[in-house]
């Protein structure tokens, strides 16, 4: 069962007390803005009330000593910063800064080690706010503790154009925010990615004398991040990894948007996680119950071997007298009348936005002491480097980002004499080779290792007591199994993360993958099963229109490789993109080595693999992709007997060759020549951007089916003689 900690009842619903006149606000109620009395309470709000929520009041304690006194100060100043922010951009979510306030100040002002000067500092503690509508919680504090990324101006243009503080938090807008959430659930999942990589690399680095890698991953997740499936996969597996640095708190309010979750959510959270393997506390006063949540963190931090859930039962929007515990203050500003209500319900006399000088100079010891955990690291990796040299190299390997000199020569490379292989086998044998070299590799499948190849030969499987490995079981879960690979690949520049299944299954997580490309996460999408070619697994497992999906999703590479030169190109590109994930689309069958493909010709996106055409001046170009390829050349060669004057393109990247040059892209796809013929086996949706009004495309628009993969080539009519039929028809 989950243990306990928390404040009586009595003590948590005492009314506040009286503050001198001289800190009262200059402000009066008028009798329609004061609290009303208490309705009668429904069965289900006595249960919460039970529980410590319905009560929206302050517990002060008489006599309190100042340090107390100063941690209610200082909660009020970020339940105030949340509240100014939000009404002044008229837009936000105020409920879970103000319900969260005490939990977030004791986390970044007692438990967390991190240094505000550099945000990015290696051993730092990470935090995920994976209930990212409460996003100023997150601003509030980082602006307390002293980040140059959240200034006080920065407050004021909460949610505005070109702000530091948008409407959820995004790593690459805000120095301090690890990863970038909003859609629930993500962030957890993401924060299991960041504890996985701390287990790792402690694992792989640490020696009995230099504990080099130490450093814990903390979230917050609300009812809505437990009501997503993404959730429960990656809590899943972070049970069965073990994962003891990951502590994830439970904004246990039940309210969402559309009321009081007893409407939807009424499983026991917390049976569910012992379920899932995880220690579970709560935290039954998480309004004014400070040392219960002091004490459940060291609890927490105690429990070595599984990761730590710490229910805390709080109220949205503590301190509004008249919205506390509803929808209402969940999703939008409490509006002017409220604002004053609230600041005179909690005796808070300041302006927006300000933050007292006690509570300032509080906060700003963060700041040299940052600076000192920092130092104080850098010494210990100095003496580790002296020691261990070696293992040193990696993990600064992995710290900077800074790719192994010549790692790309382990790519292996081949010749139109090399047997025939689908491209899924020619992955694998990719990923084996850059395993010797890429320090920071490192991933696996969701449940179809031995079908996607993604097995990395000289590693083991990373397990609970196996972390050091380096092959990832995410078992039949590719929404979390994404979303985990976004926080490995957010924990550190050099960690390169993968993770495969059926490329039609991007349909499970999609969402991860968006994020993935909204965060800048370099995550390796090894997608095989391609086409209609994967054959009698039927439409089902077919992917169509995924290749046109994809295209248009901003900064994320679509790679479709026609051979074993072009697959070890995707993952060069794959590799060198640390910004910008990769998607690499294989085959199920069997493809020759071609002529005239190249590593080289990858990087452009799109380029000649054969031509007997003189002055830029072809009769028609055929373009293909992937297993199409071999179809256009085959073609190329027919017409070529007729007299015709022939180009053959791969387009293995629409948007490699995007970023070429004008002149380069006019040399591959010159604007003079309109015969234009494009095959792949996907939707045709897109392709008239590279053939041009005149030109064709030929590509399956509707659903495939199950048959063996040349007949439904064949009905299908992608098929050499529909190229040469078409060719002839522009000529």
């Amino acid at each position: 069962m989950a243990s306990s900690s928390s404040l009586s009842l009595s003590q948590a619903l005492l009314r506040p007390t009286p503050l001198p006149s001289s800190h009262r606000p200059s402000l009066r109620l008028s009798p329609s803005l004061r609290p009303a009395s208490p309705a009668p309470l429904s069965l289900s709000l006595r249960r919460r009330a039970a529980a410590v929520r319905a009560s929206a009041a302050v517990k002060t304690v008489e006599k309190a000593p100042a340090d107390a006194a100063l941690v209610e100060k200082s909660v009020n100043t970020i339940r105030f910063l949340a509240v100014d922010a939000v009404e002044k951009a008229n837009s936000g979510h105020p409920g879970l800064p103000m319900g969260c306030a005490p939990l977030g100040h004791v986390l970044y002002d007692e438990a967390m080690r991190y240094n505000p000067k550099n945000p990015s500092w290696f051993n730092r503690d990470r935090f995920v706010l994976s209930a990212g509508h409460g996003c100023m919680l997150q601003y509030a504090l980082l602006h307390l503790a002293g980040f140059d990324s959240v200034k006080e101006e920065d407050l004021k243009e909460f949610r505005q154009w070109g702000s530091r503080t948008p409407g959820h938090p995004e790593n690459f807008e805000t120095l301090g925010v690890e990863v970038t959430t909003g859609p629930l659930g993500q962030g957890i999942a993401n924060a299991v990615g960041l504890a996985l990589a701390e287990k790792h690399l402690a694992a792989r680095f640490n020696k009995p004398d230099n504990e080099i890698v130490d450093h814990y991953t903390y979230a917050i997740l609300g009812d809505g991040c437990q009501m997503e499936g993404i959730a429960n996969e990656a809590c899943s597996l972070a049970g069965h990894w073990g994962l003891g640095k990951l502590i994830a708190f439970y904004d246990d309010n039940h309210i969402s948007i559309d009321g009081d979750t007893e409407i939807a959510f009424t499983e026991s959270v917390e049976r569910r996680f012992e379920g899932l393997g995880w220690h579970v506390i709560w935290v039954k006063n998480g309004n004014t119950g400070y040392d219960d949540i002091r004490a459940a963190i060291k609890e927490a931090q105690a429990v070595k071997d599984k990761p730590t859930l710490i229910k805390v039962t709080t109220t949205i929007g503590y301190g509004s007298p008249n919205k506390a515990n509803s929808y209402s203050v969940h999703g939008s500003a409490l509006g002017a009348k409220e604002v004053d209500a609230t600041r005179l319900n909690l005796g808070w006399p300041y302006e927006p936005f300000h933050v007292p000088e006690d509570v300032k100079k509080h906060w700003s010891r963060h700041i040299p002491e940052g600076a000192a955990l920092e130092a104080e690291w850098n010494a210990k990796f100095a003496e580790y480097e002296k020691k261990y040299k070696e293992e040193a190299t990696e993990l600064k390997s992995i710290i900077s980002g800074e790719l192994p000199a010549g790692w790309e020569k382990a790519l292996p490379t081949y010749t139109p004499e090399s047997p025939a292989d689908a491209t899924r086998n020619l992955s694998q044998q990719n990923l084996n080779a850059l395993a010797k070299v890429l320090p920071g590799l490192l991933g696996g499948s969701a449940d179809l290792a031995s079908s996607n190849m993604t097995l990395m030969k000289m590693f083991g499987d990373f397990q609970k007591d196996t972390p050091t490995e380096r092959n990832i079981r995410f078992g039949v879960r590719e929404h979390g199994m994404g979303a985990i690979c976004n926080g490995i690949a957010l924990h550190s520049p050099g960690l390169i993360p993968y993770c495969a299944t059926f490329f039609v299954f991007t349909d499970y997580m999609r969402g991860a993958i968006r994020l993935s490309a909204l965060s800048q996460a370099g995550v390796i999408y090894v997608m095989t099963h391609d086409s209609i070619g994967l054959g009698e697994d039927g439409p089902t497992h077919q992917p169509v229109e995924h290749l046109a999906s994809f295209r248009a999703m901003p900064n994320i590479l679509m790679l479709r490789p026609a051979d074993g030169n072009e697959t070890a190109g995707a993952y060069k590109i794959a590799v060198l993109n640390r910004k910008r994930p990769s998607i690499l689309a294989l085959s199920r069958q069997k493809l020759p080595q071609l002529p005239g493909t190249s590593i080289e010709g990858v990087e452009k996106g799109g380029y000649t693999i054969s031509d007997n055409s003189t002055g830029n001046k072809p009769d028609v170009i055929l373009i293909g992709t992937g297993s199409e390829l071999e179809i256009a050349a085959k073609a190329a060669e027919d017409l070529r007997k007729e007299g015709k004057a022939v180009r053959v393109v791969s387009f293995v990247s629409w948007e490699l060759f995007d970023e070429q040059s004008e002149a380069y892209k006019e040399s591959v796809l010159p604007a003079a020549v309109s015969a234009r013929v494009s095959i792949e086996a996907g939707s045709t949706f897109g392709w008239e951007k590279i053939v041009g009004r005149k030109g064709k495309a030929i590509g399956i628009d509707r659903f495939g089916a199950s048959a063996p993969a040349g007949r439904i080539y064949k009905e299908f009519g992608i098929t050499k003689e529909a190229v040469i039929a078409a060719a002839k028809d522009l000529i």
